[in-house]
């Protein structure tokens, strides 16, 4: 069989095709295993609570000096990079200890279960709806990051100057839909190969999943509690 001339567009059509779709396998098979990492991160810690608790804000600072500057220095760097997104990721597993070991204290343990299984739910279906989508959603991404800094800035007032129960569950419940926009944005961004690396588009799914969980977390605790 000879292929001629007006073969070849199409071949350069399925070749770039299953480029992509190698991509997203790679990039999800570096999410789940990074969700995994997080997991034995929480596990293996969960005797250190009280340290964890202690130390929290070095923990914390260490979790954005891998977020920020690690995966930042590791970023064209094959091996190193991965090794850098699972530092992170493990990290970010110790750091949510002291809110895990609160609710299992409590005898409500079901709710960490609860809130990860919605977070599946939610974020596959967001997912889903992305990548089916024909709507292009690339002009998101400013208006989200501008709402993302609004909405930092509206947490650390609360933390540190108005510490009211209301505006937190407006900040959480903001905190919420933000990263769910996120999760279409990235997911849309990561299908049309806006992203270098499988280990990049990884650090985006994260992100958007472990802010979605910690704030369905947050909300079970709040509404879970015995008045």
């Amino acid at each position: 069989m000879t292929l001629n001339q007006k073969d070849y567009p199409l071949i350069k059509i399925n070749s770039v095709e299953s480029a992509s779709v190698s991509f997203m396998k790679q990039t999800y098979q570096l999410f789940a295993t990074s969700l995994f990492v997080a997991a034995m991160g929480a596990y293996l810690t969960m005797p250190y609570t009280e340290t964890i608790i202690q130390y929290r804000w070095f923990i914390f600072g260490f979790e954005l000096f891998m977020l920020f500057i690690g995966l930042t220095i590791t970023k064209n760097k094959p091996g190193l990079n991965v090794m850098a997104l699972f530092i992170f990721t493990f990290t970010t597993g110790v750091s949510l200890v002291p809110i895990f070991a609160m609710l299992i204290g409590m005898g409500k343990g079901n709710i960490i279960v609860n809130a990860f299984l919605m977070t599946a739910v939610l974020f596959a279906a967001l997912s889903l709806f992305a990548i089916n989508s024909k709507e292009d959603y690339s002009s998101w991404g400013k208006a989200l990051f501008i709402t993302l800094i609004v909405v930092i800035i509206g947490s650390l007032v609360n933390i540190f100057l108005l510490q009211s129960p209301i505006f937190d569950v407006i900040i959480t419940a903001g905190i919420l839909f933000l990263f769910s926009l996120f999760t279409i944005y990235d997911t849309q961004n990561i299908a049309n190969g806006a992203y270098d690396s499988p280990v990049d588009a990884t650090i985006s799914l994260y992100l958007d999943f472990l802010n979605i969980f910690t704030a369905l977390l947050k909300f079970l605790g709040m509404f879970g509690r015995d008045e």
